[in-house]
């Protein structure tokens, strides 16, 4: 049974920081690619960051110099590191796990930058 566990989210102030995890179990987790998505109220899930087998990354342009994605395959944990949020950061967080054909999603967790 594959199960990606987030935690980290919470209620922070703008220009905060805040360093989501997602735990995976049940997949060979060095042979997947993984990423962040987030879906704010009313909008699409929108892809945020991911970091490939070999360690590549990505990020969309809004959060560029501001999030870093970084993995730990010997805890099969994936990271996001979020620095200088934004109320426009303030969205669920889902953890994806993505390898050929599979992909397999976190429950999500709650971030909301707020004063």
């Amino acid at each position: 049974q594959v199960q990606l566990m987030e935690a980290g989210g919470g209620l922070v102030q703008p220009g905060g920081s805040l360093r989501l995890s997602c735990a995976a179990s049940g997949i060979v987790f060095r042979l997947y690619g993984m990423g962040w998505y987030r879906q704010a109220p009313g909008k699409q899930r929108e892809l945020v960051a991911t970091i490939n087998s070999g360690g590549s990354t990505s990020y969309t342009d809004s959060v560029k110099g501001r999030f870093t994605i970084s993995r730990d395959n010997a805890k099969s944990t994936v990271y996001l590191q979020m620095n200088s949020l934004k109320p426009e950061d303030t969205a669920v967080y889902y953890c994806n796990a993505f390898f050929s054909s599979r992909a397999y999603w976190g429950q999500g967790t709650q971030v909301t930058v707020s004063s």
